[in-house]
């Protein structure tokens, strides 16, 4: 079993090769091709890398599918006394990303 650790947008993602992965919204363009350099933990068969802070030489190759928005969440406000009740919607902007492969050197 080959997964890594990623640094992607300042979050953390854990990956594996044929993942669908769904982040915040990035400026490629649909169908090209992305290379994540920053790679915080490796393991294959067993075998354990942990960067410090990033693996050396680990590369993890991505395809970008498709962008679109996300789910709605609702967001409501209330205040006390006053009958004053506003509610919002948000829709997130998103990026769906295909890992290709995971590579150490």
């Amino acid at each position: 079993m080959k997964y890594a650790v990623i640094q992607l947008q300042g979050k953390q993602f854990c990956v594996e090769e044929g993942m669908e992965l769904t982040v915040d919204r990035m400026d490629q363009p649909a169908e090209s091709a992305l290379t994540i350099e920053d790679v915080l933990l490796f393991v294959h068969d067993g075998r354990i890398e942990v960067g410090a802070p990033r693996v050396t030489g680990a590369k993890v190759k991505a395809t970008v599918l498709s962008h679109g928005k996300g789910e709605k969440i609702r967001v409501a406000t209330y205040k006390a006394k006053s009958k004053e009740r506003k509610t919002h919607g948000h829709r997130q902007f998103e990026t769906v990303l295909r890992i290709d492969a995971i590579s150490a050197k």
